[in-house]
């Protein structure tokens, strides 16, 4: 027995809870978790969220800054609406009860990170994304029209491919009448029917080996809505954050805030020399694709593990005040940071690519929107700005929410819809199979299609990713359906996208850099 909702939102970070308690307001809801709400991108944010609060600083500097870091390919109304719409968005997450640290005067305490003009990143201590989503599941928790699904996982959305129905990639009128969802508690995939359905399931990083995101941060959105043959775009613009802990023994990679070198930390070579003004005017505070790649052009150069990230100089307590949870951190692995260096390597972070969708969240399949890290807005561009990603998803999930309420009523649910089909499938009977080729995936990503590729590379990541594309969905077809199967699936169908594009795009940009093509195309 299908269940079904006026909203379907798929995913429990910042874009998708601000959405759902947007639209419960005008119908009922049901967040899908696949592990629980508190288990999210959005909790892993350390630095801040970016807006524009007090003079000197102004829309039109946050705007240019953007721009910049884009690298010729934000959409500039994407990026207008964002930070024009950015402080009412603050005062929501305040009245949501957010809580943002303040000077003594009573003003926020805004810092600078890399490529912003000025100090416009509020911040809750350096666990700022933990913050926001402990108030949004208080919200979200004491809603009456909000049913929260933790512990289920989406499959695939539902579309008219279901009902037999074929399209071609260039049609436009596929719809989206919910999803397949698989209710892990009990083993067996569910038909959930909506009128419309949020994707709002985040990054990608898993598909690498070190990542600072968390380990379910396997591209499921974009997979499910590439394989429906929605349009993805930008696919080839992976940031990868410079600055991680230096820790083989751990994953995800604990993340050393962007804060931190806003602050006044300096990157050195292992001999202590400071090394960024030798890429950069900027120094330490030069954009993350240039920092990202100078420390990897070290690490090559010198053959080192990693490189140090210095903030001994500044004053002890405040840097215990500023950043307690990585002084904690690192304390517990030996390394004192008002007094030793912290030994960081860069990681894969962020997505700026993702689901094309318009100003008001919607993406090319009907009924179907896409915030957050899964969607590509037009405001990222080549390169994220630090600290944009969780206001995106905020003023984005505002305009979905906003347009969504308009025709609720006038959608109707498709109740033609089959049930999942598992007949004659099976466990695998060696989870070798999986686990390895997991393990193979995120080798070919991160040898061949990491911070510095080459045509020989992206060729032999796309061979290889091939053969594990037709072993994997053989595998998949004949398995009863399982998190760790879709999960390898969808990251073999990330991968795919990202070797794709970024053998498309026959230049240097942003962040995609390649030996072959190291310059910049003229716009």
């Amino acid at each position: 027995m299908a269940q079904e909702f006026d909203f379907l939102v798929i995913g429990s970070g910042i874009a998708g809870l601000s959405y759902a308690l947007k639209v419960a307001e005008y119908g009922t809801v049901a967040v899908v978790s696949k592990t629980e709400l508190k288990e999210t991108n959005t909790a892993y944010a350390q630095g801040g969220i970016a807006s524009v609060m007090y003079d000197p600083d102004t829309f039109e500097k946050h705007i240019e800054d953007t721009l910049i870091a884009g690298d010729g390919v934000c959409n500039i109304e994407a990026v207008r609406k964002v930070i024009t719409e950015a402080p009412e968005q603050i005062n929501q997450l305040l009245n949501w009860g957010t809580s943002f640290d303040k000077d003594s005067e009573g003003q926020f305490d805004l810092h600078r990170e890399g490529g912003h003009s000025e100090h416009r990143i509020l911040h809750h201590k350096d666990n700022t994304g933990a913050e926001i989503q402990r108030a949004l599941i208080s919200q979200i928790k004491n809603h009456p029209s909000i049913t929260v699904m933790e512990h289920n996982f989406a499959v695939d959305i539902i579309t008219q491919h279901h009902l037999g129905k074929v399209t071609e990639p260039w049609m436009r009128d596929i719809q989206c009448y919910g999803a397949y969802v698989l209710n892990k508690e009990i083993g067996k995939v569910e038909t959930i029917l909506a009128k419309t359905t949020m994707m709002s399931t985040g990054g990608i990083g898993s598909v690498y080996q070190t990542t600072t995101n968390p380990l379910i941060a396997t591209g499921d959105g974009i997979a499910m809505v590439f394989r429906a043959k929605g349009i993805i775009e930008n696919m080839e613009f992976v940031q990868f954050h410079p600055t991680s802990l230096y820790n083989l023994s751990v994953r995800p990679s604990f993340l050393i805030t962007e804060a931190m070198r806003g602050y006044g930390g300096i990157l050195r070579r292992i001999n202590g020399e400071e090394f960024m003004h030798d890429y950069d005017s900027r120094g330490c505070l030069a954009p993350r694709d240039i920092v990202a790649r100078a420390i990897d052009n070290e690490l090559k150069l010198r053959g080192d593990e990693y490189v140090y990230l210095d903030v001994r100089h500044k004053d002890a307590e405040e840097t215990k005040q500023h950043f307690p949870n990585i002084y904690k951190k690192c304390l517990s692995v030996g390394i004192d940071i008002t007094k030793d260096m912290i030994p960081v390597v860069p990681a894969a972070h962020y997505l700026c690519g993702g689901i094309k969708v318009d100003l008001n969240g919607r993406s090319s399949i009907n009924n179907l929107y896409a915030t957050g890290e899964c969607a590509s807005t037009g405001l990222h561009g080549a390169n994220r700005l630090a600290s944009n990603s969780l206001i995106e998803a905020l003023v984005f999930s505002d305009a979905a929410a906003k347009d969504a309420v308009k025709s609720i009523d006038k959608i109707e649910i498709n109740k033609r819809i089959p049930t999942w089909n598992d007949e004659g499938t099976s466990h695998p009977e060696e989870m070798i199979l999986i686990t390895q080729s997991n393990k193979e995936v995120q080798q070919i990503m991160s040898k061949y299609v990491g911070i510095v590729r080459s045509n020989i590379r992206l060729d032999r990541a796309y061979d290889r990713l091939e053969v594990l594309y037709r072993e994997t969905e053989s595998l998949f077809q004949g398995s009863k359906v399982s998190e760790k199967i879709c999960h390898l699936r969808n990251k073999i169908n990330v991968g795919y996208l990202i070797i794709k594009m970024a053998r498309k795009r026959k230049e240097s940009r942003g962040l995609h850099y390649t030996i072959d093509f190291p310059d910049k195309l003229k716009d």
